[in-house]
């Protein structure tokens, strides 16, 4: 439910516990990342889980693509636990996994969830027999599997069986309408074969992941329509940057605008140097900003005008975002209710004021030609009228004994 009391009917689906995390049934959606260290250097691989799962990353996918890297992930759950860094697992495997899963049990047991791909696992019988392996080790284990289909590995045997159908059909299709189809047939029917083998419906997660904003929506809104399991959500190699973040924000909001989704992942490529965390901010930012969820303030500000020739107003209100993202991690531990706190910083007298009012504590600033002085609105009231060169840290000890005095302390 939104602050605007309008409600998004998620689509029912079947709920998954992955470790300490439910995907489906109706619990929220859930936000996911992965690394991208090696995950044979344990030290770097822990440093990324932890920091991930500081962002807000609910469930951490981590690449299991050799023995080595097998060998690493219980000593990478080990040191996660011993700093308190309680996040689950999802191995990711790819081409392999039969054979890590059964050599490494440690791995198997380490692990939270298994991701495969029923495009590389094998083909043939041999397909068959690695698929059942590594379903009959989720089994042995109790072990949730996501069966992850993509554009860019579908399974060529069962490709060029949907093209035969679809060739001798008397209402042949275009090509992309039988890449979806074949997408939709490899995750549905790897499903069936799932719980044929003895894996239950509460333990499947189904993705079928794409590059095309268009084909995605498309893709998922037919799947969903012909299944009940829980469905993870993505925008597959979407890309740097705002193009990026974009198409991801583009293909994910219609479908979760529509109840379709149990968990997402913004699969961005970091700029050099970039934070992986970014994309979790950008899943949070999704998901909070439709009303399906809250993971810290809000801060609103306008984008400036010719009334606005001075970039203060846009420093503070950087500064405070990252401020309150920053102390969020200490104020989850401490308080209920604060991610649903809203700030303003805004520019001039035009909607500062007004702005300001509407959030739970605001700051509007002053503008070319008008007053040095930056009134601060708490709850809608006027409290104090700030000025000089010490605003930003005044308007922070204004949110700290805010969200002090505001929201009840959790009981240790």
């Amino acid at each position: 439910m939104s602050e605007n009391n309008f409600s998004i009917n998620r689509r029912s689906s079947v709920g998954v516990r992955v470790g300490s995390i439910m995907l489906g049934g109706g619990a929220p959606v859930v936000v996911q990342s992965m690394t991208n260290t090696d995950t044979v250097d344990e030290v770097a691989t822990v440093e990324q889980v932890a920091q991930l799962a500081r962002a807000g990353s609910e469930l951490v996918r981590i690449t299991v693509n050799s023995m080595e890297a097998a060998k690493a992930v219980a000593g990478i759950r080990a040191r996660l636990d011993e700093m308190g860094c309680h996040v689950p697992l999802v191995g990711d495997f790819h081409f392999n996994g039969h054979k890590l899963l059964t050599s490494y049990p440690e791995c198997a047991k380490a692990l939270a969830k298994f991701r495969i791909n029923p495009g590389n696992v094998g083909h043939g019988k041999k397909r068959d027999e690695q698929f059942a392996t590594l379903i009959e080790t989720a089994c042995k284990y109790d072990k949730p599997v996501r069966i992850g289909v993509n554009w860019g590995s579908l399974d060529p045997e069962m490709l060029a069986r949907i093209m035969d159908e679809n060739a001798a059909s008397s209402n042949p299709q275009d090509a992309k309408y039988v890449m979806r189809e074949a997408l939709i047939a490899s995750a549905l029917e790897s499903a069936a074969k799932a719980e044929e083998i003895g894996l239950n419906r509460n333990k499947i997660v189904l993705s079928c992941k794409v590059s095309g904003v268009q084909d995605l929506i498309m893709v998922y809104r037919d799947l969903a329509a012909r299944c009940d399991y829980a469905l993870h959500l993505g925008l597959t190699e979407a890309g740097m940057g705002s193009k990026g973040i974009v198409a991801s924000t583009a293909a994910l909001a219609i479908l979760l605008q529509e109840g379709i989704g149990d968990t997402i992942r913004i699969s961005l490529t970091p700029e050099p140097g970039g934070s992986r965390s970014r994309e979790v901010i950008v899943a949070q930012e999704i998901l909070q900003t439709m009303g399906l969820r809250a993971f810290v303030p809000l801060v609103a500000a306008c984008p400036g005008c010719g009334r606005t020739t001075s970039t203060y107003f846009q420093e503070l209100a950087e500064s405070i975002q990252a401020y309150v993202r920053d102390e969020m991690i200490v104020w989850r531990g401490q308080y209920d209710g604060v991610e649903n706190m809203t700030l303003a910083v805004m520019g001039c007298v035009v909607n500062g004021p007004g702005e300001s009012k509407h959030a739970n504590i605001g700051i509007s600033l002053p503008g070319s030609g008008e007053t040095p002085v930056a009134p601060v609105f708490v709850d809608g009231q006027k409290t104090v009228t700030l000025k000089g060169d010490n605003i930003a840290n005044e308007f922070r000890a204004i949110v700290d004994q805010y969200v002090s005095e505001k929201y009840p302390r959790k009981v240790v």
